[in-house]
């Protein structure tokens, strides 16, 4: 409740009467089940050439919505040579123009790829950035999948996932201070330390799973997890139980860690507008990740798959906005979010950089504020509470 107090009283007179406004009239139908979720603003697909001339006006301005109304953190990933989501081959120098735009959300990337990179420059450049934010800055990391990327580093491919733990070990150490050896010219051992020194004196961090090997090693090492809804709420229910049973077993607190879970976004109460805004836009995200996919999979499969794109489009399409996603009215989300909070999800992270226009996306954050504000505490508020509370933080 304190958390709830403190950004409370950090609002202006005009920012209490909006909120007060925007509660008064967006009240869900269906009730907030009381579990608390964070809300954050997840960044991964946008190619810049729709909307604004300025190819990261959805970012920014999104970014200080975010800052201004309560959202936890910002996440931006990382990704290479492709034009959806070509606006972010470096979410470190995102990172930095986020900090300089923003006072209070937490800036993330969303994820790092670290086999792509040194340790050593991902902690300075990190360092750099928790500088400028005042202590603002927390990470994913994730191993890479696609080969194209790896063009980068094609020699780190092959043992990207043997990787990860050393890589992480060694950012950790650096971000605490401690001196770490490393090898240097003719085979010589160097010890350094970098510079700056963040603010931070340990870094927040999160591993982004896809499989129940990722869930047990994020477990294991104690990291936070970030990841997608995948094939169904139970199955996601099934890798949490997992990701707690491995925290335990290792010595960490079983409901230490924290779960973020991406969603695509776009709530509008009018159920067939919302449906029409977002289906070119999805179905164009969906057809991205069908192109990436051909390039893993056999000649025979990329066949079937091309033959009927439009089929498995439209059913994609469908299941996403019925069942795993914040798309459409705020009682429709509401459902997902009390069944996703009952499992053990913490966070959602709410990716909203899919096609639609910016002005429909902030739009569209004033009425997810209304259901992130129902979750903002762990008691939970309706509509009646959240106004009572905010007369009482205000007298």
């Amino acid at each position: 409740m304190n958390d709830l107090k403190d950004r409370l009283a950090s609002l202006t007179p005009e920012q209490l009467a909006r909120l007060k406004s925007q509660l008064a009239s967006a009240k869900p139908r269906t009730p907030s089940n009381g579990k608390p979720l964070e809300f954050t603003l997840f960044f991964f697909s946008a190619d810049g050439t729709s909307g604004s001339d300025h190819k990261y006006d959805l970012l920014l301005r999104c970014a200080e919505f975010g800052d201004a109304h309560g959202f936890r953190a910002i996440w931006t990933p990382e990704r290479h040579f492709s034009p959806f989501g070509g606006l972010y081959p470096n979410p470190a120098v995102l990172g930095a123009a986020l900090a300089a735009r923003t006072s209070r959300i937490e800036i993330r990337a969303g994820s790092v790829v670290l086999p792509l990179h040194n340790p050593i420059r991902i902690a300075e450049e990190w360092s750099v950035v928790d500088n400028l934010s005042n202590g603002r800055v927390a990470m994913a990391f994730a191993s890479g999948w696609h080969k194209t990327d790896f063009a980068l580093r094609p020699e780190a491919y092959a043992a990207r996932r043997d990787a990860m733990g050393s890589g992480i070990e060694t950012v950790r150490r650096l971000w605490r201070g401690e001196r770490v050896g490393l090898p240097g010219v003719d085979g010589e051992t160097v010890e350094i330390v970098t510079y700056p020194r963040p603010i931070q004196p340990e870094l927040r961090y999160w591993l982004t799973c896809s499989s129940p090997t990722g869930w047990e090693k994020a477990g294991e090492i104690g990291a936070n997890v970030l990841c997608m809804l995948g094939p169904s709420v139970s199955k996601l229910g099934q890798n949490i139980a997992a990701y707690r049973q491995a925290r335990a077993a290792a010595g960490h607190a079983a409901e230490g860690g924290t779960v973020s879970v991406m969603l695509h976004t776009y709530v509008d109460n009018d159920r067939k507008r919302a449906k029409e805004k977002v289906r070119g836009p999805l179905k164009g995200y969906l057809e991205d990740y069908i192109r990436q996919y051909d390039v893993m999979v056999d000649e025979t499969i990329q066949k079937d798959v091309l033959a009927n794109k439009d089929a498995f489009l439209e059913f994609a399409f469908e299941r996403y906005f019925e069942q795993a996603s914040l798309l459409g009215p705020q009682d429709k989300c509401q459902r997902l979010l009390n069944e996703l909070s009952e499992i053990g999800v913490n966070e959602i992270a709410c990716l909203v950089d899919f096609g639609v226009e910016t002005d429909d996306v902030l739009d569209s954050l004033s009425l997810l504020e209304a259901l992130h504000y129902r979750h903002a505490s762990p008691q939970g508020l309706d509509t009646a509470t959240a106004d009572t509370t905010v007369q009482k933080e205000t007298t």
